[in-house]
């Protein structure tokens, strides 16, 4: 990467303000941002490496003053093995078909993006945010340049879930899955992490970056279950080196 790229004046970064913690309820939460318009792969890398997470042209992590608990995770795919369970979901979804495409936009998925999120608002307490065609592309489609993709899961000939990734230079970068609540039955979240970790072991990539892992958070816990898996243990800049810890 050339000095011009980090010092590109497209690259807009800025705060938030101190808010209340969406993820633990007695912590307060602040996140620093990078507005980038045309982010090249190798940037993209960098940043994921360093605990920044992308949606649409914005990439955010927490700087949190009095709290520490967001932890950067990322799933070691190429010593990962799949155990009976795993493989049962695998086989539960052989009649699931996939397909791996640039991000798009279209009537059947937003409402299925609106069926997930009234169902996780009355199973999870969810804060409840309508979507509109502008807001879902801004979050799931602008900004994807040359690495940004959507996997559609469809049964029975229509879509159920839709998991937006990056394929970075070592690894996939999980950024958003969604599916149809009435095909709770086929595991669709875990099948999702599956096919990520195919993706790169085929890719020959190494790493599955999973965003963060909150040990108190319900809905973020989960992710210390797939195992071996580094954490993130400093908030390096682009310019410091990123130090990983494997977890035992």
């Amino acid at each position: 990467m050339n000095r011009s790229q980090l010092q590109d004046k497209n690259i807009i970064e800025f705060s938030t303000l101190e808010t209340k913690c969406v993820y633990l309820a007695s912590e307060r939460m602040k996140m620093e941002y990078k507005y980038i318009k045309e982010c090249p792969l190798e940037l993209n890398t960098k940043l994921v490496q360093r605990g920044w997470r992308r949606f649409g042209f914005y990439y955010s992590r927490p700087t949190c003053q009095s709290c520490s608990e967001c932890l950067s995770l990322r799933i070691d795919a190429e010593n990962f093995k799949f155990s009976k369970s795993m493989r049962r979901v695998m086989r539960r979804n052989e009649e699931t078909r996939i397909l791996i495409r640039k991000p798009a936009i279209s009537q059947e998925h937003l409402k299925l993006y609106e069926k997930y999120h009234r169902f996780m608002q009355q199973k999870k307490g969810w804060d409840y945010y309508p979507v509109t065609e502008n807001s879902y592309y801004d979050l799931y489609a602008s900004g994807a340049g040359e690495f940004g993709y959507e996997v559609l899961y469809i049964r029975d000939q229509k879509l159920v879930g839709v998991d937006l990734i990056d394929f970075i230079e070592d690894g996939v970068s999980s950024i958003y899955f969604y599916y149809d609540p009435d095909y709770a039955s086929l595991s669709l979240g875990k099948y999702s992490l599956y096919k990520q970790i195919e993706f790169a072991k085929k890719r020959g990539l190494r790493w599955i970056y999973l965003g963060y892992y909150v040990k108190y958070c319900n809905s973020l816990n989960y992710k210390a279950e797939y195992k071996p898996y580094e954490i993130l243990i400093n908030n390096p800049s682009l310019k410091e080196k990123d130090i990983w810890q494997a977890e035992k």
